[in-house]
């Protein structure tokens, strides 16, 4: 299945609010040589709640990156538009969702300057747990500079997201859905090189940019890469997942939920009987595990802002995780769901759209209204 998802609405779509990545041309650096990577409730989830939720037994999915002996849960933290909160505004739910992740055992958590206020969240849960070290920290930068190849922006911003995040290095910078990609990977490198960063890596969350990330995975110009990737929008499968499986390139994949439109599908249906198989208690379990199954993925980054949420992603982590014969069952399941194969027409966050009223949304909204 090749489809795109798009959202028509400006509310929460990043292409729009963030705008497309500048034009691409011949990579500014060349490949070197150098370390790569390789890399039972049985409706929708239901509101958040107070009632403490112990993690899933069994032992946890990791998967080793590439060639090393360094290995990361199957599960990440994601932060986009769910951690966007208004300066003042109460945090517990967010820190709770934090504290379950992390209880659970996931240690990684994605995050970015333009998720508006999601890095002073999580570098001050991070901190009051005092398990700011112990994380593997995925950021981004989103820079141009003032000509080619200018990094007074890019360490600015930098240097912003140390202080947010209060890590003297940050393990995982990508290049923030490819802008301007020709100087930043090549800076990134060179951030890597002085000790600066552990690893560099590119982000797309659209497929239309597939085909430039593969070209930096050719290149061996990168560490890790940030793709989406769900049972709805398989189309990294073609070319992305394989090449990076053959390169030992660690691998993030975004949107498993397709920002809450694969749960308003399947919306007071029960989980079909073979999900007993992977132990999937819930369709969020469900479709993470999906993600999950794919031998090339790294790490599913899961986003939520609801603490019960929280708690059903994490039991992903443990159990029975689908071969490639269950996922294709799996995946021909949601086919015969009505609604399913039009996904990509639906806005994210279906009957959410007052929630995360932050500074991205605050921005939307002013800008919208200059329009009106």
């Amino acid at each position: 299945m090749d489809t795109t998802p798009q959202d028509s609405q400006l509310t929460t779509d990043r292409r729009r609010f963030l705008g497309a990545a500048t034009a691409i041309g011949a990579l500014a650096a060349t490949a070197a040589p150098g370390a790569t990577l390789g890399v039972s409730t049985a409706n929708a989830q239901a509101p958040a709640g107070n009632a403490p939720h112990a993690p899933a037994a069994g032992p946890m999915l990791t998967r080793t990156i590439g060639r090393t002996n360094e290995s990361l849960p199957a599960l990440g933290l994601g932060t986009f538009l769910t951690f966007d909160l208004l300066p003042g505004r109460n945090r517990e739910t967010l820190r709770e969702v934090t504290r379950r992740y992390v209880d659970a055992g996931v240690r990684v958590i994605d995050t970015s300057p333009l998720y508006g206020t999601g890095e002073v969240s999580v570098g001050g849960f991070l901190g009051a747990m005092g398990v700011t070290d112990q994380m593997f920290i995925s950021n981004k930068v989103w820079s141009t500079g003032d000509y080619l190849a200018d990094e007074s922006h890019a360490l600015a911003s930098m240097e912003q997201s140390r202080l947010r995040l209060w890590r003297d290095k940050i393990d995982l910078f990508h290049c923030h859905s490819l802008v301007n990609v020709d100087a930043i990977v090549p800076l990134l490198r060179a951030w890597k090189k002085e000790g600066r960063i552990r690893y560099v890596g590119a982000s797309v969350h659209e497929n239309d940019y597939h085909h430039i990330l593969a070209g930096l995975i050719d290149r061996d110009l990168v560490d890790f890469i940030q793709v989406n990737y769900s049972i709805f929008n398989r189309a990294a499968e073609e070319r992305i997942l394989r090449a990076a499986g053959d390169k030992g390139i660690g691998v993030l994949t975004n949107m498993p939920l397709e920002k809450g439109r694969l749960h308003k599908i399947v919306e007071g249906r029960p989980l079909p009987d073979f999900a007993r198989d992977i132990g999937a208690e819930n369709w969020a379990q469900f479709f993470i595990k999906w993600t999950m199954g794919h031998p090339s993925v790294t790490t599913v980054l899961a986003a939520t802002s609801n603490p019960d949420h929280a708690a059903e992603n994490v039991g992903a982590l443990r159990g029975t995780q689908p071969d490639q014969s269950m996922r294709q069952r799996m995946a021909r399941h949601m086919e015969t769901i009505p609604g399913f194969a039009n996904l990509a027409s639906m806005q994210w966050y279906p009957d959410k759209q007052g929630m995360y009223q932050g500074v991205i949304r605050r921005s939307q909204a002013s800008l919208r209204q200059r329009l009106s």
